[in-house]
């Protein structure tokens, strides 16, 4: 049979290469033979770094007698939901429409004409209790499209057709300052104040919620949005979720308590990660958040850095087990330390006889003081863990993965006085620029220098953008804002919706899909829709006047449109109630002619969303008519259209940022 995926940029689809699967890649002509041959189409969807993607295919699509059936019964297609997400958003919808849940792998049957008529998720070789074996479910489905192919394909199409009524954009709702008071009371409702976070097992670092309420804080002064917020953030860092010896978070807690994670670090994770404790560590002068940025930058710089840019993720297994390079036993440690350092690590990493993951390991949590034993100790630990079988790393390249990753690095870069990793963060940005944007449009990956063939989507161009302006506030460079108001130009017109503020995930002129998703939900990450309204808003203050206005305004009517999403579901409008509150105040705006020390202070207590661009008097569109004062650096803030008076003294710039905290 043809190798259809040997050539693909995708790790994951390179991964069934060899499966006795006949497997296509989605497309046209995919489909145009399931229709020739009049057979469903088995859509298989998942991601290089997914745990149990790999237990389906080395149990069924490894398996000759499962293939030959597959093969014979229908037209099997293998998707990479990281390479396209429109393709994986627009049958995950279906699918939890269809199960109640959704999850990876995905399976879905579909017609001739891509409508989904059955979706489920992994599926076992042999049943289970509520579990068919995927080769029942694969006889199943055979037989109801032999006996009522009608019946089946009119079940598709209204599948389809309820779908597309069910993600209608939103009726516009403000997001004042009422709004946003009672976002952050549900959430404090929510909250699980014994451990953490939000909600039980599986438990996901919610990252962009934790920065609404930080900023929410900075707003408001309250007390209690910053305690969440530090009780969150230092159980992740403790707990088992964070390598305490790498650094680098893993995807998601299996338990409540942050102990024991999927083992799985994603590249978008940790660039929003980095961003949190970056602000926390200048909010609060936590020494211990600073720690645990810098240990998540340097995980992104040692351990995803893939050339100029950075890859999307390490996998969750190493030589087919779960976790072993990371747990540990209490022999493991004394074997690697010797018996005083090995019961010393043990007692303040809590590695115990009885341990907490499968076969009497432990993970490494901080349960004990650390002293100044920990950072030799640590670095014994690392290279007798170099010695284990490592993690496989999937190194495609994503468009706005790695816009998050720019972002992050210059943002804490600047802020904590690390201009390493802003200067990684400007090599990847003119990487990403120099092979992903083609004739002026985006594309989604590239792996070894090679770009994919799947366009751009709204995530990319939102993200990369806000990565851009990241860095023209870390170097006053008014290239990357050039860049970043290109993108944004661009944006706006392929991806606008039939309402105002509203915002498709793909383009208008996309390889048509089933219905065109727009999701404005905040997941994993920032929905394409909440991350352009961020990225719009930042624009609006650093553009110059005319485009300015443009930008606000646009701004507005995404948050507007998205206000009963925030206030019915915060837990999963993070980034738009972040970007909320930084209309709230303005967003503040600091423009350091000059910059020295004034810069340093500016960066170091601006408020969330705010923006800070120091350099020479006129050399960035922020800094014209912002002239020196008696020769002296000066700073000037504004909140709006509302500006205090300049100043040349730090402390009165210190003062006037954090008034109210």
């Amino acid at each position: 049979m043809p190798n259809r995926l040997r050539a693909s940029t995708s790790p994951y689809l390179q991964q069934h290469a060899d499966n006795p699967v006949d497997w296509w890649e989605w497309g046209q002509d995919a489909f145009a033979e399931a229709a020739r041959r009049d057979v469903p189409v088995l859509l298989s969807i998942g991601y290089a770094a997914c745990h149990w993607c790999h237990v389906m295919a080395h149990e069924s699509f490894e398996d000759p007698e499962v293939a030959a059936l597959m093969n014979a019964r229908f037209v099997c297609v293998k998707v990479d939901r990281e390479e396209r997400p429109d393709v994986d958003a627009v049958y995950m919808t279906a699918t939890q429409a269809m199960t109640g849940q959704g999850g990876w792998p995905m399976t879905c049957f579909l017609t001739p004409a891509a409508e989904p008529f059955h979706c489920g998720t992994y599926y076992p070789p042999a049943p289970r209790p509520g579990f068919p074996s995927f080769t029942q479910l694969l006889v199943a489905v055979h037989e109801a499209w032999s006996s009522r192919d009608a019946e089946v394909r009119q079940a598709g199409a209204l599948v389809v057709e309820q779908l597309r009524a069910e993600t209608a954009p939103l009726d516009p709702s403000p997001v004042d300052g009422t709004a946003l008071d009672g976002a952050a009371a549900s959430l404090l409702g929510e909250y699980d104040r014994t451990h953490g976070g939000f909600g039980g097992a599986p438990k996901f670092p919610p990252t962009m919620v934790l920065e609404f309420l930080l900023r929410h804080h900075e707003r408001t002064g309250s007390r209690e949005a910053l305690s969440l917020v530090e009780h969150t953030a230092t159980a992740m860092a403790d707990g088992g979720l964070n390598d305490q010896l790498a650094g680098g978070f893993a995807r998601y807690s299996t338990d409540a308590g942050w102990a024991v994670p999927h083992f799985e670090k994603m590249l978008y994770d940790n660039a929003l990660l980095l961003r949190l404790y970056g602000h926390l560590a200048r909010r609060t002068g936590s020494a211990r958040y600073r720690e645990v940025a810098a240990d998540t930058a340097r995980f992104l710089l040692d351990d995803l850095r893939v050339g100029n840019a950075f890859a999307s993720s390490l996998d969750a297994d190493a030589a087919g087990v779960e976790g072993s390079t990371y747990v540990w036993t209490p022999a493991q440690l004394v074997e690697a330390l010797g018996p005083d350092d090995g019961v010393w690590a043990a007692s303040v990493l809590g590695v115990t006889a009885v341990g907490n993951v499968e076969g009497g390991a432990s993970t490494l949590r901080r349960v004990g003081e650390f002293d100044g034993r920990w950072e030799p100790v640590r670095g014994r630990l690392l290279a007798a863990r170099a010695q284990r079988p490592q993690p496989a790393r999937d190194d495609k390249v994503v468009t706005a993965w790695n816009g998050l990753a720019v972002a992050a690095l210059a943002e804490a870069g600047a802020a904590l006085g690390e201009p390493s990793w802003v200067d990684a963060a400007s090599l990847c940005a003119a990487h990403v620029l120099d092979r992903h944007l083609v004739d002026g449009r985006l594309r989604r990956v590239s792996r070894d220098g090679r770009v994919g063939a799947p366009a751009g989507v709204l995530e990319d161009y939102a993200c990369l953008a806000d990565g851009l302006l990241s860095l023209h506030q870390a170097t006053a460079e008014v290239g990357w804002l050039d860049a970043a108001c290109a993108l944004l130009d661009t944006a706006v017109v392929l991806f606008a919706g039939g309402e105002p503020g509203s915002y498709h995930d793909t383009a208008l002129d996309a390889d048509p899909l089933i219905w065109r998703p727009g999701d404005p939900g905040d997941n994993a990450t920032p929905s394409g829709a909440s991350a352009l309204a961020g990225a719009l808003l930042t624009a609006s203050v650093l553009a110059g006047p005319e485009k300015s206005a443009g930008y606000q305004e646009a701004a507005a009517s995404a948050i507007a449109r998205n206000g009963l999403l925030a206030a019915r579901a915060p837990r999963f409008a993070g980034h738009w109630l972040s970007v909320a509150e930084a209309a709230a105040t303005g967003p503040v705006q600091v423009a350091v002619a000059g910059g020295g020390e004034l810069a340093a202070v500016a960066r170091a207590v601006v408020p969330g969303g705010g923006v800070v661009v120091a350099g020479e008097p006129g050399s960035a569109p922020l800094l014209v008519d912002r002239p020196l004062i008696g020769g002296s650096p000066a700073a000037y803030v504004c909140r709006g259209y509302v500006c205090d008076r300049p100043t040349a003294d730090g402390e009165e710039l210190r003062s006037a940022l954090t008034r109210g905290l």
